[in-house]
């Protein structure tokens, strides 16, 4: 579960204040995969990363429980020197899953080849992604927080990935930016919409997605 309580998350940008989301009370459902919508700029990767817990709230709180992952598909943790199976090993011991199993899965799903043993310095953005996809899936969490996962791979890569991202939210749920529609289709069944610092919920995601392309051409007059 994810619960705002009285969240205000405000930034100072060239002496004006722009303010995220204010005095937010709200509750993520559970076992639901979410879309999270809203403009450029908006904040919605912000909003993630305080449910990430890697961005404090200016006030209120977020109480989340049961695992929740960091956003799917971030590559920034990994050691630049350590190749992408020792990378692995680290993240599963810090999640304390079992590391052979860990290594193993990612191995045939990222489809690395022999890279998979080489330094992550030596990788492509893409294989990066790769990479840290297949962790991200490899591990077991409650819920999912996934931003921009558009550029993995080729079409079928993308395919295995919305089967597997499927796959998981049987037992977990999720909350999922993107600025693809029918990417938020695929992988979601409720959405939430991020306007002028307020969210609103709609358990159908094609109601969310009609508020939300209605905010955007307003936006545009």
């Amino acid at each position: 579960m994810i619960v705002f309580e009285n969240v205000t998350k405000s930034f100072v940008l060239e002496g004006r204040r722009k303010d995220i989301i204010t005095n937010a009370n709200f509750t993520f459902p559970d076992g639901r995969s979410v879309g999270l919508l809203g403009r450029n700029g908006a904040g919605k990767s912000t909003l993630l990363q305080m449910i990430a817990g890697t961005q404090d709230t200016t006030s209120g709180r977020i109480i989340t429980t049961g695992k929740v992952s960091w956003p799917v598909g971030f590559a920034g943790s990994f050691h630049p020197e350590l190749t992408g199976s020792q990378n692995c090993r680290f993240i599963g011991r810090i999640y304390g899953v079992d590391t052979d199993e860990l290594v193993e899965f990612v191995e045939e799903f990222a489809g690395l080849g022999a890279h998979f043993h080489l330094p992550l310095r030596s990788y492509s953005s893409g294989m990066k992604s790769r990479l840290a996809f297949g962790v991200s899936m490899g591990v077991a969490f409650d819920t999912y927080l996934v931003d921009e996962i558009t550029a993995v791979g080729d079409a079928a890569f993308t395919s295995r990935s919305d089967a597997l991202f499927k796959d998981r939210m049987r037992n977990s749920g999720a909350v999922v930016v993107s600025h693809s529609m029918p990417q938020i289709r695929r992988l979601c069944d409720a959405a939430v919409v991020l306007e002028g610092g307020q969210m609103k919920y709609f358990d159908d995601v094609e109601d969310g997605i009609r508020a939300h392309n209605q905010n955007m051409v307003r936006n545009a007059i």
